[in-house]
């Protein structure tokens, strides 16, 4: 009998040592959850969409306790598993628990057909913007001990996700309260050419799938902000081509109308209300020029926001900058229990 009960104390000692282990590191879930707000739309992207969730270690331990919330959109070209590979999300969640502040992250799938949906909304690509703003939001504050309130939630980006995070902030003040851009694509308002317009309107469905990052940039963004259901091609798009040769000035209207630049001015009550706003890019990124003038609106219409330049290119650094600069930018903003 007492060397049944020492068997089973040992056991019971073993799953404590093991279940302890466990909690000593940042954990990483790969969930599903269904949007809406991206059914039924006309790429045939996925309605369900994947979720990379980071909880911080102790997460299990502490029953009791809930933690703010940084929510991480990534780029263009790519996917939730492609920026964990790169960045190290549970690594970078680790160390800023191991800092002193524990943070839950989470990364939702922006990819679509074209290879991103930009976190806007159309009946071509789907309603991705609503799908981060509110559905996203509303099954994490469900599924995980969050503290669910804009003041403990965070939104940061990197790439077509700082143009998604800036895009969310202006138009869902109430969601987020602090907000942080990497690199931001699409800042100013894009135009569309009639040699663009001939080009792509002559694209096979063989072209798409062959295209480079930046043969098909311009295609996805167009399929987002200038949609048309009733085109009779796949994409689905309106690219404005007249029988003249000319480009309606509808398209170029609507592709200015999801500038930020454009934006800015019509959005600064909610971008006033913001706890902290924070942009940053390397010295040699292409979307240098953009950026740039983003912050001269910023400054002309006296919006505070804190800005730098880092020496660097598109993506070299955004590892590193994830760890000493965003997550510790939330631990000062975020509100916690």
């Amino acid at each position: 009998m007492r060397k049944v009960l020492a068997i089973g104390l040992a056991a019971l000692a073993a799953l404590t040592v093991q279940g302890a282990q466990a909690q000593d590191r940042a954990r990483l879930a790969w969930e599903t959850f269904h949007s809406r707000a991206i059914a039924g739309n006309l790429e045939g992207n996925t309605a369900d969409r994947t979720v990379l969730v980071v909880t911080p270690p102790g997460y299990d331990e502490h029953p009791d306790r809930r933690y703010p919330v940084v929510y991480f959109l990534h780029g263009y070209w790519a996917t939730p598993q492609m920026y964990q590979e790169m960045m190290h999300f549970d690594e970078a969640v680790q160390g800023a628990a191991e800092a002193g502040n524990e943070v839950i992250l989470v990364m939702p799938d922006g990819h679509s057909a074209l290879k991103g949906g930009f976190y806007s909304s159309g009946p071509t690509v789907g309603d991705y913007e609503t799908m981060v703003a509110d559905e996203l939001v509303t099954w994490v504050d469900a599924n995980y001990r969050t503290i669910p309130n804009a003041d403990s939630r965070g939104l940061a980006g990197h790439s077509m996700g700082g143009y998604g995070t800036i895009r969310v902030a202006m138009k869902h003040p109430d969601v987020f309260s602090s907000i942080y851009m990497m690199s931001a694509c699409c800042l100013q308002p894009m135009t569309m050419t009639p040699e663009d317009a001939r080009r792509i309107e002559a694209m096979t469905e063989a072209d798409v799938a062959a295209a480079n990052f930046g043969q098909l940039a311009s295609v996805s963004t167009l399929a987002t902000w200038s949609p048309d259901p009733t085109a009779e091609g796949f994409l689905k798009i309106d690219t404005g081509l007249q029988p003249d040769g000319t480009v309606d000035p509808l398209v170029n209207q609507r592709l200015a109308a999801n500038s930020p630049v454009v934006l800015l001015p019509q959005y600064l009550p909610a971008l006033n209300t913001l706890e902290a706003f924070a942009i940053d890019i390397g010295d040699q990124d292409f979307l240098l020029e953009g950026n740039r003038q983003f912050l001269r609106e910023l400054e002309r219409f006296g919006v505070e926001h804190q800005f730098e330049l880092y020496e660097g290119d598109h993506g070299n650094r955004i590892a590193e900058r994830i760890r000493s600069e965003v997550l510790p930018f939330f631990a000062q903003h975020l509100d916690r229990d």
